[in-house]
């Protein structure tokens, strides 16, 4: 049993020393073999990390926006043949907001939204950024931490009180290195007391700054800021994804009992469901990797073709070599291990 895992062994390393010199000598040839091997699997790596890497990225951005979210915009206006586009009807009121908080028991979180955009003035600087009225259930929304301060509460909602929280870049737009909170803002000639810094989240969907932004009491950007009636979205946080859907029929069933829609109406208002959008996500992400796979597959491919193109013509130049092999008594699959790696 020894002798034959010596010699084994011997055959082994004659085998290797054999393949080395041929290497050496056809230095050319093996590099070109190895480049093919070498450019084809690289390929097909990069192509499906770029894949990975593409539906990682949306998908953080999806989940940015908060965890079991719906959100519900108001519909399009229509006037003299010119469509304002979503959100921009009269149709979703505080009174919305209220009956779903009290009526949809799978609703955890409401928070009605009114957004603009401003010139904010404060430390001797001003800084155009989006003025966005929310409720205090915004932060647990959104799962939104704040860096400092804190958040303004329902007694401030209630009393459309001048209180704000400021996202990190308008906070370093206006302030510089210094600490805002308790500092003033004023937006549109109102003096805003800053109660916290909000964290940064960087981009959101559609490349969107989250952190360029004040937001402020809904109540207060209503009466104080834009002297709206309606409301411009509904952000709403389900208690649990198995619950998404229904949740969402249920707020449609009691948002059409309450804007007297007919059974033949459309609705006026559009429903957009977190856990659907992720889905969509992931799906479509995973066409992308599979089609960058499959190209790079094409490049391994090619690669495989021409180190079989080298593999032919280095058996068809040692024919003779192969004849002697076989009549000195070596074994076909000897030859077969030689020639794999030395092709």
């Amino acid at each position: 049993m020894l002798t034959i895992l010596k010699l084994a062994l011997l055959q082994s390393w004659e085998t290797s020393f054999v393949a080395l010199r041929a290497l050496r000598r056809n230095k050319l040839r093996s590099g070109l073999t190895a480049l093919g091997i070498i450019i084809g699997v690289a390929s097909v790596v990069a192509m499906v990390a770029m894949g990975n890497g593409a539906r990682v990225r949306i998908q953080s951005q999806v989940a940015s926006l908060g965890q079991n979210l719906l959100t519900i915009l108001a519909g399009a206006s229509h006037s003299g043949g010119v469509s304002g586009g979503l959100g921009s009807a009269s149709a979703l009121t505080l009174g919305d907001a209220e009956a779903i908080r009290r009526e949809v028991a799978d609703v955890v979180a409401v928070s009605p939204e009114i957004s603009t955009s401003a010139q904010a003035i404060s430390n001797g600087r001003n800084w155009s950024t989006s003025i966005v009225g929310e409720s205090p259930d915004y932060l647990v929304i959104r799962e939104w931490k704040l860096a400092s301060g804190s958040m303004f509460t329902e007694r401030d909602v209630r009393a459309a009180a001048k209180v704000a929280l400021i996202g990190s870049k308008t906070a370093h737009e206006l302030f510089g290195p210094l600490d805002p909170v308790g500092q003033a803002v004023r937006i549109k000639n109102i003096p805003f007391a800053i109660t916290g810094v909000l964290a940064s989240k960087g981009a959101g969907m559609g490349g969107q700054n989250q952190d360029d932004r004040i937001i402020v009491p809904y109540t207060t950007a209503m009466k104080r800021i834009t002297g709206d009636r309606y409301l411009r979205s509904i952000n709403l946080q389900v208690v649990s994804s198995e619950r998404m859907d229904a949740a969402q029929q249920q707020v449609t069933s009691l948002l059409r009992q309450r804007h007297r829609l007919a059974a033949d109406r459309e609705d006026d208002f559009n429903i957009f469901n977190q856990k659907e959008i992720a889905d969509t996500v992931s799906e479509v992400t995973g066409v992308i990797t599979l089609l960058l796979g499959a190209i790079a597959s094409i490049s391994l491919l090619v690669g495989g073709i021409g180190i079989m193109n080298i593999m032919l013509v280095s058996v068809t130049e040692r024919t003779r070599e192969i004849g002697i092999r076989i009549a000195v008594g070596a074994q076909p699959s000897a030859i077969k291990l030689q020639f794999l790696s030395n092709p």
